[in-house]
């Protein structure tokens, strides 16, 4: 089966050029459309309510789908959300080169899991979701080592809630990695590849 050219359609309710370049590898023709959504305070309502960090980034990837689904009628929307918890600590993106030292210093030697989500909304009703989990191992580094990879990544330390990135030079950080790439790098990519086959939107 070939994609409809009549199909939906696809938008993802993000700015991360990131995100959109792994979906338009994979075949997809995407459009991206920013949603305005204050994750601080999802989260705290979510840490209120006892949720854990799958519901809060299921909750948060919906969100953003439908504020976006609410200016794009018809369109199939995508939202995505990464969280991450260590020892019942739930992260945030590092705002500079401080907070990411802090972040890798809470981080280092101990296991970590991320926890990505991903559903698609169409006129604000949720069509489909997916949460995935991956754990993440940080080796025992030096004090040197981390002033070295903060010097090396520079402000990409803070453009992910670890501050690091698997596939470049962050890669040095971790003594274990279990789990799906994609679902690391924030995006559970191969099950929302079948649901847009399925909807006709990439080829089958």
């Amino acid at each position: 089966m070939t994609a409809d050219p009549a199909a939906s359609p696809l938008v993802l309710a993000s700015g991360s050029r990131f995100r959109a370049a792994i979906l338009e590898a994979a075949g997809a023709d995407v459009k991206i459309d920013a949603p305005a959504v204050d994750e601080s305070a999802v989260k705290a309502a979510m840490r209120a309510r006892q949720a854990n960090t799958g519901e809060t980034a299921e909750a948060l990837a919906a969100l953003k789908a439908q504020q976006i689904s609410n200016r794009r009628p018809g369109a199939l929307v995508i939202g995505a959300d990464q969280m991450l918890e260590c020892e019942g600590q739930w992260f945030d993106k590092p705002v500079d080169r401080t907070a990411a030292r802090q972040t890798l210093l809470q981080l280092r030697g101990r296991t970590h899991e991320l926890v990505s989500a991903v559903c698609v909304v169409r006129d604000g009703l949720v069509l489909w979701h997916h949460v995935d989990r991956a754990r993440l191992t940080m080796r025992d580094f030096s004090d040197a080592f981390l002033e070295s990879y903060l010097d090396r990544v520079g402000a990409a330390a803070c453009n992910s809630v670890g501050a690091y990135q698997i596939e470049g030079f962050g890669i040095q950080l971790f003594s274990r990695v279990e789990g799906e790439h994609f679902t690391i790098i924030g995006l559970p990519l191969l099950p929302l590849l079948d649901f847009l086959r399925g909807h006709g939107v990439i080829e089958q």
